[in-house]
């Protein structure tokens, strides 16, 4: 069976000092022996506005983030993925927040860019515009690894089922969720739509959150989550930054699957 694990923390404006927390836990998780690790969005800049954070998007293929995490994944010869950074898109005021797959060797192989924009309005003191500085993406994206078909999907993500729904039709086994969910937000939802993806999906789910108090006054949830395909909450961190490590029995999702194929049974068809 193959470990993997899912990073914990409260980033801030210092892309830097981020970049050393996140290396000290990645060098955490590999001691634990995790051979897959996930990291939460925002992982290296949690800007002190989003306009800032436009200003920090590197060119896709180089840069200071994308560098940390190729000499990371090669170091501890593990496969990484790395949160969220912000890639440069087509239009000047906007970034693209990317997920990026990098493999033992340091090499990407795969960029997933965050489709569903968080424009909400929870209360008159919090609100949150992300599609005015984010460009969306438009393309679900399910990849081969020695350790399933992995599906990247990062946090608002969370909300669509079909999404799910149609990476799983590519044969999506495992899920990494990259987040940041809001404080309000995480209390009522993040623990039942993270179980019921994985229930309705019969996949893994590794769900990497950023949880705490930020310098810009966000506050995460946090509660990074290992769930596996019948909902059973594998590991997890309710507060504070560290690494949640479990094992991946992928015998008996693929059994389960057998036995109980809810996933045959769809009668309606979901195209993205």
């Amino acid at each position: 069976m193959n470990k993997v694990a899912a990073v914990q923390m409260a980033s801030g404006p210092n892309i830097q000092a981020n970049l050393d927390e996140a290396a000290k836990l990645i060098d955490d998780a590999a001691s634990a022996g995790a051979q897959l690790v996930v990291l939460p969005e925002n992982f290296a800049l949690m800007a002190m506005s989003e306009p800032e954070r436009v200003k920090h998007a590197e060119v896709h293929g180089s840069g200071l983030m994308q560098d940390f995490l190729s000499t990371q994944a090669k170091k501890h010869h593990i496969w990484l993925v790395g949160g969220t950074i912000p890639l440069q898109s087509t239009q000047a005021e906007k970034a693209l927040a990317s997920c990026l797959l990098f493999d033992d060797q340091g090499r990407e192989v795969a960029c997933y860019n965050k489709i569903h924009m968080f424009d909400v309005l929870l209360n008159d003191n919090e609100s949150y515009n992300e599609s005015s500085t984010t460009e969306a993406g438009d393309t679900p994206l399910v990849v081969d690894t020695p350790f399933g078909r992995l599906g990247l999907a990062v946090c608002y993500d969370l909300r669509f089922p079909e999404l799910f729904r149609a990476m799983v039709n590519d044969g999506m086994e495992i899920c990494a969720l990259p987040a940041a969910f809001t404080a309000n937000t995480g209390k009522a939802h993040w623990e039942p739509l993270i179980r019921a993806r994985a229930i309705e999906n019969q996949c893994y789910l590794i769900a990497s959150a950023q949880g705490g108090y930020h310098i810009n006054g966000r506050e995460t949830h946090g509660d990074s989550m290992i769930v596996d395909h019948w909902g059973n909450i594998v590991d997890r961190l309710p507060h504070g930054s560290g690494v949640i490590v479990a094992e991946l029995d992928m015998e008996l999702l693929h059994r389960t699957r057998k036995n109980f194929p809810v996933l045959e049974h769809q009668r309606m068809s979901c195209h993205i």
